[in-house]
């Protein structure tokens, strides 16, 4: 996300490097090339002249200090104003109600139903509620059995009726349902088209004004960039949506659609949205955004990552273990299936600042732990539990059955050696998670 936005503007800020002050020669030359790289990532004109001007004047009104760089001031500035261009804070949903109601929007294609699933397991896990999907879209012949095979997977109710074409008629329908049987909230999955037209906004208004939701939420493809953010002023002006969603995050997306969508709509980016897994859903922090584009990680979503998938409780068996040097591979597989479970390798790397740069064109993703996985499966018990036993034969036999080399258990087993002395010395901080813990500690 963001890589090449990323790149161009840190090569902008060198143009500043070794300058004694700010002038306003120096700045027009940086803000030339952060407007070209706004227009290379995607970003409208008008959007990116208006913060290049913003920029400018706070620059040029900024009594620079003895002891921060021209180059560093500039860097802060230009995240302020990014942020402040992406809304400057994280807004959320509105689930007022008995049963809240929650009305997704989008064009055909865009991830609306993959998103309504992530959304009702978020709901459901980090906010308690009791929700119901309601299938809506009665045009494309799989999107009624696509969002019950999401709700089967995530364990939430989705109301449909078959043969029915009035999605105003089943919308009204599953709300009552919801109600009557003590749901606190529905998130009605809507119809999109291939494009923009006068049947779609007729419908989706109707709904709005039959079920009266208490948020709209309209989504967008972020790979279209300023075509989505087209498409989210037309929708916007018909509906007047409460919130953006922006889904394929982990796309080849430049990120114009992320930077213009509030300047151009007026209306708050909530979620962002990456993959196919329905954990992948993640509430849009504009300053953290600021953070990734200028190369500074995000150390806060990081650390609230890791606390949702590593349990206190395991952190303590976990931390005696290795108290007594008793880590094991199973308990290395273990951990592995914990930051696995956080989302893509790389971009939970890139969050730890510094990283994003040293592993930009590194190959890896989380099929890079299926060979470990698979040596660490064809041990023994005993073998796990004490490696030190794994002779040659030993590991003969657990490369065949892996279906790896020698070479390559000998080379694990030697990094499982390094990592248990590793989290030994840091086993005053609690394993991975405790690290978590203090870094979120030290950030916030």
């Amino acid at each position: 996300m963001f890589e090449n936005l990323v790149d161009r503007l840190e090569r902008s800020f060198k143009i500043l490097k070794g300058e004694g002050r700010i002038t306003e020669i120096n700045v027009a030359e940086t803000l030339k090339d952060i407007r070209r790289a706004l227009l290379d990532a995607d970003v409208s004109y008008k959007t990116a002249k208006k913060f290049c001007d913003d920029v400018k004047q706070k620059a040029m009104g900024m009594n620079v200090l003895t002891a921060v760089k021209p180059e560093q001031m500039m860097v802060k500035i230009v995240h302020d104003e990014l942020a402040a261009l992406m809304g400057s804070e994280s807004s959320d949903i509105n689930v007022k109600g008995h049963p809240g109601i929650v009305l997704v929007a989008g064009l055909q294609g865009s991830g609306k139903t993959t998103f309504s699933g992530k959304l009702a397991l978020n709901c459901k896990s980090k906010r308690g509620m009791k929700v119901m999907l309601a299938a809506c879209d009665v045009y494309r012949p799989a999107a009624i059995e696509q969002l019950k095979v999401l709700g089967e997977q995530i364990g939430v109710p989705v109301y449909s009726e078959e043969g029915v074409r009035d999605p105003v008629s089943i919308a009204k329908n599953a709300v009552a349902k919801a109600r009557q049987d003590g749901y606190s909230l529905v998130i009605v999955d809507t119809a999109g088209r291939l494009a923009v037209d006068e049947e779609m906004m007729d419908e989706i208004a109707a709904l709005k004004k039959a079920l009266t939701p208490s948020e709209t939420l309209f989504v967008v493809d972020a790979m279209t960039g300023q075509d989505a953010v087209e498409t989210a002023k037309a929708f916007n002006d018909r509906l007047d949506f409460d919130g953006v969603v922006l889904t394929k995050m982990d796309g080849d997306t430049r990120g114009g659609a992320a930077l213009s969508i509030k300047a151009v709509v007026g209306k708050p980016i909530k979620f962002i949205s990456s993959g196919e897994k329905m954990e992948a859903l993640d509430v849009f922090h504009p300053k953290r955004i600021a953070d990734r584009i200028l190369g500074m990680g995000d150390v806060v979503t990081l650390v609230e990552k890791a606390q949702e998938q590593f349990d206190e409780e395991q952190a303590r068996k976990l931390k005696k273990k290795l108290a007594k040097n008793q880590f094991t591979l199973m308990d290395f597989y273990d951990q592995i299936q914990q930051i696995k479970k956080m989302g893509n390798i790389k971009d939970i790397a890139s969050m730890i600042p510094g990283m994003g740069k040293a592993l930009k064109d590194v190959d890896m993703d989380n099929s890079s732990f299926k060979s470990v996985e698979a040596i660490i499966l064809s041990m023994t018990p005993a073998e796990r539990e004490k490696p030190e036993i794994i002779n040659g034969s030993r590991r003969k036999r657990i490369a065949d059955g892996s279906g790896t080399t020698v070479a390559e258990v000998n080379r694990l087993l030697k990094q499982f050696e390094g990592t248990r002395k590793m989290m030994k010395s840091v086993m005053g901080l609690g394993n991975m998670h405790g690290m978590m813990k203090n870094m979120g500690r030290g950030r916030r």
